[in-house]
């Protein structure tokens, strides 16, 4: 059956795929959210989302605006301090999934939401670092959703801000960051994952009428392509409606603002 869907659908849809039932997620604001109550609500039923204010097991019907959502404390199975969040559960090696954006990504996965151009006299000061240092360096595997173009996906950070997979190989080890490092990148034209030797990221997959050129073209570098390239399978109406759904109770409750990045 075919079915019309946006690119920024199938982006989330195939993000929302990768997080497993029973997973416990440390989520952070925006598209790895929705991606996050995305799978809950769908094939992830018992996934628990953590949010870095201290929400666990949060449940909210609407996406939050913030880390301070009053959704989240609401919905959520208990809250606990800031602290016990990093240091219990963070930094003890209990959380199983990372979601993170960014604003800027490199070919090894690492993340800059710090600022664009000059850390002294930036031309954009981002929202900052937030918890995504600690997340990228401790949970088990971070997931990476972000919209993909030529100055977000650069050749160059402009500030480290999260470390993926630093410079390749087994750089990432050698500074004895606990976790496994971003397992896979989303975006909203392929899925891209580490090379397992090289650690650069690499196209395992081409989302439906997308082209190895237009995902070139979108990159910073020259983008490597796997042996084979899958394409992902389409967004199901089931999982559709229930997107469109969420979004529609979030833009309705928020007056139509609904945070993206």
């Amino acid at each position: 059956m075919n079915l019309d869907y946006t690119t920024n659908e199938i982006m989330t849809v195939s993000a929302a795929r990768m997080l497993r039932n029973g997973a416990v997620c440390f989520v952070g604001i925006g598209l790895p959210s929705k991606a996050a109550n995305l799978a809950r609500l769908t094939h992830a039923p018992e996934a628990v989302l953590i949010y870095e204010s201290g929400p666990i097991g949060a449940k909210p019907s609407v996406l939050p605006l913030s880390i301070g959502d009053g959704e989240l404390a609401e919905t959520a199975d208990t809250v606990v301090s800031t602290p016990e969040i990093f240091r219990y559960w963070l930094q003890g090696g209990r959380i199983d999934v990372g979601f993170l954006g960014a604003a800027q990504l490199d070919r090894y996965a690492n993340l800059n939401t710090t600022v664009i151009g000059p850390y002294g006299s930036p031309k954009v000061r981002l929202p900052g670092a937030g918890g995504a240092p600690e997340i990228s360096a401790s949970a088990k595997e971070v997931l990476i959703i972000l919209k993909q173009s030529a100055r977000t996906f650069v050749e160059k950070l402009d500030f480290v801000t999260s470390v993926g997979h630093y410079r390749g190989g087994d750089s990432r080890k050698q500074l004895n960051l606990p976790g496994n490092g971003p397992s896979a990148v989303i975006t909203d034209l392929c899925i891209m994952r580490p090379d397992a030797v090289s650690r650069e990221l690499t196209v395992t997959q081409l989302h439906p009428g997308i082209t190895a050129e237009q995902v070139r073209k979108a990159t910073g570098w020259p983008i490597l392509f796997a042996e084979s390239v899958d394409e992902t399978l389409p967004p199901s109406w089931v999982e559709l409606d229930i997107l469109r759904a969420l979004e529609a109770r979030t833009a309705l409750a928020h007056g139509g603002a609904e945070a993206e990045a």
